[in-house]
């Protein structure tokens, strides 16, 4: 009787091996640079469950070799998750599956960036390759290369469209936990940054306010008129925080609608 032999099934598996070479980072930018780009796809792809972004995680691509650890990487069409203690590790015979981006930051201890991994990540097939130097001064600093024909081409243009991602690439000065500089980001397909958690709450918040103010003036305006004719309140809505501030020292001296429509006309036209 023949026995069915899958040798994959004699390779360790994530349990087996270890998660980390215990080599620790050469600067904190390394580490918040991917954890940035991960925390703003949790938000944008928060529905989609079939994605995974590995931050100083071992990639397995061979039994018989010690894991490739890039400062980020990207797998799309694996699951977000896979059980309750997550992810030691990404073990290729595993999960079946190339990560489809590998993100490198350097520091001032060159790693071979340029050169070795370059040429590893391209042999291996990652798609998309992306060094972001921070310590340039004259080169560019962000690099996003794609895997064309076995050979890395770099890419033009920033933010970098990556089409089988559905999203682009580049830098933009900003606000990540409290530190004030440039960072990588995520972009549509239109050039809009895709917002961090932290501009997001304040974002929710401003909106919070303004909208507050905004059923303030309507209360005051049904206080003083009674009844606010339908033409009124979508354009008290499409007026900014300071157009409401205005508008509140203003109501004292309004006698009659068409006195508003007037003020409100000003402020869509000046």
């Amino acid at each position: 009787m023949l026995l069915n032999y899958n040798p994959l099934h004699c390779y360790p598996s994530a349990e087996d091996l270890p998660d980390s070479d215990d080599t620790p980072v050469d600067n904190e930018l390394q580490d918040l640079i991917p954890h940035l780009l991960k925390d703003i796809l949790a938000l944008i792809w928060s529905e989609r469950m079939d994605w995974f972004f590995g931050v100083d995680m071992g990639i397995y691509y061979d039994p018989y070799e010690p894991a490739i650890i890039p400062d980020g990487f990207l797998s799309i069409g694996v699951p977000r998750i896979i059980d309750s203690d997550l992810r030691l590790s990404y073990v290729l015979w595993e999960e079946q599956k190339l990560p489809i981006l590998a993100l490198e930051v350097v520091s001032h201890k060159r790693r071979k960036e340029y050169t070795k991994k370059k040429d590893f990540y391209q042999e291996m097939g990652i798609l998309y390759y992306v060094i972001y130097n921070p310590l340039r001064k004259r080169k560019p600093r962000l690099e996003v290369y794609e895997l064309q024909n076995g050979k890395y081409e770099l890419l033009r243009g920033e933010p970098v469209w990556l089409t089988e991602i559905g999203l682009g690439i580049g830098r933009e000065s900003g606000t990540y936990m409290g530190v004030p500089r440039e960072w990588l980001y995520w972009y549509d397909e239109s050039g809009n940054r895709h917002l961090s958690p932290e501009e997001r709450i304040i974002q929710g918040r401003q909106e919070g306010k303004l909208e507050g103010k905004q059923e303030l003036i309507l209360g005051m305006l049904k206080q003083k008129f009674r009844q606010i004719p339908l033409d009124i309140e979508p354009k008290i809505k499409q007026l900014s925080s300071s157009q409401l501030d205005d508008l509140a020292l203003t109501l004292l001296d309004l006698s009659q609608w068409e006195d508003l429509r007037q003020w409100l006309e000003n402020q869509f036209t000046s």
